[in-house]
């Protein structure tokens, strides 16, 4: 629901072990341990009580693991049978039930609002398309992080449109992108108000049972049962609390869903494989709406749409109070990484995804290994001013004269061997192969772009500063 606090990072230390609780021979032994010390060391740092993480590899669920403790008092192991609160992640499926609305011809994402709430702020000028999109101007009524007063109690859908949504708007339509659970809450409303359903029992009866999601839960109504995660909270760097719950219909249509991990995955499967929805609605969620001034919002249709590292990347966070989560699918490579923690206001979820993505990236490379110990040996060598030119082509070998090699040796040798040398990205640019690494020191980091010929020989070999 809220605005994640990406860059908190919390300095208490706990003690978390590991429980695995889903097997499947589908990732490699060295990337499930790997996947494992990234989920343990960032709980470690950031003193988040626990984490469950879904691998989607290959358009299949391929691992799905629980760390750390979902609840501390009694202290109860997490696993990935338990549910978390997902928040804004919700909005993916409020969009899909819209989405599936226009399928059957009940709706448009072009329809006005005043078709359905003729009373609202310019609900003439303003379409659900811009609801969906974060493009209404419609104010957001919880920009706020932490619980206040009013959310406590219960509200209702209607309540929230006529004190958030009959303001003046923020922003002319189409104009700006400013994230507004509001528009959500009225996404919903058009959910009921076409369908005689809530968004969850739509979702219940058109959606969960065709993606084989049995238990989804209804945060809106009540707060997860005991066998579940229990969400908590920090007061600056304090102890962890038990969160406190938000009222009934605060969430409505913009945050009110809980499920596992391997659940969320299972919409991911369906996202990459273009299932559930017609292809045209899934194009619709995942294509960038456009301002009016041309510039791209860099969000679909209850989704952010980007890329890493050349990877297009569909994504979306939650966070309502005592759950952070992260859901990141890059469906052309048919992967995709669920993170769900139970502590809000950290970013912990998305160093775990992040790393994980970029571990199963690193894997997809079946010539990465190889590359990194070749990186790594001619970096040792320019410290000495030695190359072995067989390995480079004809334009890198008059790159490397003897200028150059005077100066890669005297800048790089007094560094001595790097603290780390990994791989950042790779992808493929003018029939070649090119791979990114980020080497450290310690007291500086350097940056390392090769481009490989596909006769194997290196077109280029450049050492920079990093950024």
């Amino acid at each position: 629901m809220r605005t994640i606090l990406r860059c908190l990072i919390l300095a208490v230390l706990l003690t978390l072990a590991s429980v695995p609780v889903f097997a499947n021979e589908a990732l490699p032994a060295d990337l499930a341990a790997k996947i494992d010390k990234i989920a343990n060391d960032a709980l470690a740092k950031s003193g988040v009580p626990s984490a469950s993480v879904a691998v989607v590899r290959d358009g299949k669920l391929a691992y799905a693991k629980a760390y750390g403790h979902a609840r501390l008092d009694p202290e109860t192991p997490a696993t990935s049978a338990m549910r978390y609160s997902i928040g804004s992640i919700s909005k993916e499926f409020t969009a899909a039930a819209i989405l599936m609305l226009q399928q059957q011809g009940k709706l448009n994402l072009d329809d006005k609002i005043a078709k359905f709430f003729p009373d609202l702020t310019d609900a003439d000028r303003i379409t659900i398309r811009q609801i969906l999109s974060h493009t209404s101007g419609y104010q957001d009524f919880w920009p706020q992080d932490y619980l206040m007063p009013m959310m406590k109690q219960s509200t209702t859908p209607g309540h929230i449109m006529d004190v958030w949504a009959r303001k003046p708007l923020d922003f002319p339509p189409g104009s700006q992108w400013q994230y507004s659970n509001t528009g959500y809450v009225i996404a919903g409303a058009i959910v009921e108000k076409v369908t005689g359903q809530i968004p969850f029992e739509f979702l219940q009866q058109h959606v969960f049972p065709q993606l084989g999601i049995t238990d989804a839960y209804d945060t809106n109504v009540h707060a997860l049962p005991d066998t579940d995660a229990r969400g908590y909270s920090r007061f600056a760097l304090g102890p962890l609390r038990p969160s406190q719950k938000e009222g009934v219909d605060w969430m409505f249509g913009a945050g009110e869903l809980a499920m596992t991990a391997s659940d969320l995955a299972k919409w991911d499967i369906a996202m990459i494989e273009q299932t559930l929805l017609q292809p045209a609605s899934w194009r619709a969620m995942q294509t960038e709406v456009l301002l009016d001034n041309g510039l791209g919002s860099g969000y679909g249709l209850g989704v952010f749409v980007g890329k890493m590292d050349g990877h297009r990347m569909i994504s979306h966070d939650g966070e309502v109070m005592g759950f952070t989560a992260g859901n990141t699918i890059f469906p052309d490579d048919k992967v995709a990484v669920v993170v769900l923690t139970n502590q809000d206001a950290v970013g912990t979820f998305s160093a775990i995804s992040k790393d994980v993505a970029k571990a199963l990236f690193e894997v997809h490379d079946p010539a990465a290994t190889r590359a990194l110990a070749q990186a790594k040996t001619i970096f040792a060598g320019l410290q000495t001013g030695r190359i072995d030119r067989s390995l480079f082509t004809a334009n890198a070998n008059s790159y490397f004269d003897s200028t150059a090699l005077h100066d890669y040796q005297t800048s790089l040798a007094p560094l001595g061997k790097p603290e780390s040398f990994a791989i950042r990205a790779a992808r493929k640019r003018g029939g070649m192969q090119m791979r990114g690494y980020t080497l450290t020191f310690p007291k500086t980091k350097l940056s390392i772009t090769t481009y490989v010929r596909p006769d194997g020989k290196l077109e280029q070999y450049i050492v920079a500063a990093a950024d």
